[in-house]
Parts: structure tokens; sequence; C-alpha cells
């Protein structure tokens, strides 16, 4: 969140914010609870519809914010041709690029002006740092972060640089395998009699399959589906679970599967969750690189606990 605070420190009071409409629940939290008191505005937008956007735009318009792929439900959005919409309003584009990496996504050379990552995920790779980081394509606004930086005291510990530059070192390795696991691990849910829906861009039926196909090298290692069987079917899944652990993050070598309903966007009033289109039976799962046939078994003995 650290590197969510240091952007926005970079607007004034009375400066509007386009955000995508489907935002990890912290930052929607910070949007709303924190940046608010300090006279900042927040729309919340279907990037993909741009007569919609620009519709939201006015003068006070300074930023659009969006994550690409978005959290939880994986939706890709058009960072060059956002990107293009922002510039025509003189507005700068941060894009949260934790869930593709580095390794897969560079939103600069789609046009972005900022992008943030957080370093606890792939980027350190095994779930033992907590950080962030901001890369921008401007000068003066690279000087402005750094002088946050030193007045807020945002520098992380002498450890944490080594274990994240440690990660770096393996990462397109690591990414390599996450995408593998989690194409076919998407296959499998897809054909399971007890899944509803799944959400990856890696699936030719997914409706974000062509945007990620061209501005991404690869489709990532996090997806999400909605399991059928009501919530009582996604505690009981959960619980069944052997190999892959319930836990909020992601991007570790491990498997992490959550409940965002209940777990990471718990913080987000439930008519907004709604609107969003995070039901009560949405999971998320950070595909690790354990042997896929170990872990598409474990999804199938905990799928076979529910009862629908």
């Amino acid at each position: 969140m650290g590197a969510i605070t240091a952007v926005l420190t970079c607007l004034r009071s009375g400066d509007h914010v386009v955000a995508s409409s489907d935002l990890y629940g912290g930052t929607y939290r910070a949007f709303e609870k924190v940046f608010k008191k300090f006279g900042l505005t927040f729309d919340y937008v279907d990037l993909a519809d741009t007569s919609k956007l620009k519709k939201t735009i006015g003068s006070e318009t300074k930023l659009f914010w969006l994550e690409s792929p978005t959290n939880p439900l994986m939706e890709v959005w058009d960072i060059k041709e956002v990107s293009k919409v922002a510039k025509e309003v003189n507005a700068k584009v941060a894009v949260d690029n934790t869930f593709a990496s580095p390794a897969l996504q560079r939103p600069l050379e789609l046009g972005a002006d900022i992008v943030i990552h957080s370093t606890t995920k792939y980027i350190s790779g095994h779930s033992d740092v907590v950080g962030g980081a901001v890369i921008v394509s401007d000068a003066d606004l690279h000087a402005q972060l750094k002088f946050v930086q030193n007045a807020v005291g945002a520098v992380p510990s002498p450890l944490d640089c080594y274990l994240v530059m440690r990660g770096l070192k393996t990462l397109h390795v690591r990414m390599r395998e996450h995408c593998q696991n989690a194409m076919r691990l998407a296959n499998y849910l897809q054909q399971n009699t007890k899944v509803k829906k799944v959400n990856y861009p890696g699936l030719p039926s997914d409706p974000n399959h062509d945007v990620a196909q061209k501005q991404m090298s690869d489709f990532g290692g996090m997806l999400s589906f909605e399991l059928k069987g009501g919530y009582e079917g996604v505690r009981t899944f959960l619980k069944a679970l052997k190999l892959a652990v319930v836990g909020e993050s992601l991007g570790g070598v491990e498997t992490l599967i959550e409940h965002p309903a209940s777990m990471t966007h718990a913080s987000v009033p439930q008519n907004v969750r709604s609107a969003m289109g995070i039901s009560d039976t949405l999971i998320r799962v950070s595909v690790g690189i354990e042997d896929i046939e170990d872990l598409t078994e474990d999804f199938e003995q905990a799928l076979k606990a529910v009862d629908l």
C-alpha cells in the first residue's frame, strides 16, 4: 500500500482519479476511506467501454488507475488504448502490474506513465518479503516520488532489498512454470461439472483473451472461478484442500487460494462487490509451481466433497 500512497501524494485536493471497476479490495478501501478525506475524488469505470470512460473524464481528471489483469476477476484492460484517452486530457496512467510481473507485461512500453508492483508477490516469489515498487517514465515525476519517499521514510530494509534481488534472478523461470500450471488447472476446472465459470485470460473462450494475447507474453499464474453449491460449497471445498494453502497473498512458489468476498474484498461493501461482479461463490487461485498432477488431484478430491 506504500506504493499507492506515494503515487497519490503527488496529487492535490480536488483532483479526480478514474479507476478500473475491478480493483483489489485494499486499494478500493484506501481510495474511499483514506484519500477521499484529502479531497481526492474517484470514479470506477469499465475501461473496456471507451465511450463510458470519456464521459467520466472532467477538467480535474489527473490520473487513471488500473490493474491488468485485475484482482480478482482477471479483467485485462487495453493499456495502450486507455493511455491514448488519458493523454488527450493530459492525465497520467498508473498500472498495477503485480499479477503479470515485468516478465509478462511492461506497461511503460504500452504508454503508461507509472507502474506499481507489490514486490511481496511474484518479484520476490517466496512469500518472505513485504514491499512495493513504483517505476515511472518521467524525470519530474520521479523527483516527486523520491521526495515523498525521503519525507515519509518509505524505504525497505537492506535484507528485504536483498531478497527481492534474489527473487528477480529466477523470476522468468518461475513465471514460465506458474503460467503452464495455471493454464492446465484452468482447463481442468472449465471441464469440471461443479464449476460454473473460470476466469483466466489464457483460455481462448475468455472475453479477455485477445487483449491479453496482444499485450502480454503469457497469461500469468492467477485465475478465479465460480463454484456451484453456494457459500457452503465454497467452505467445504476450501476445507478439503490438502496441498493448496488457504491464504490472501499470491505469487509464491506454493499454490494459495482465497475467498474474495470474505477475505481480500471483505472491506468492500456488499453492494459494491456485487456491482464489481464478485459473488459469494467466487474463488481466487494463485497457482504455484508444484507438480501439476499433484495439484489437479488435490482440486479434484476437494471438489468431490462439494454437494450440489
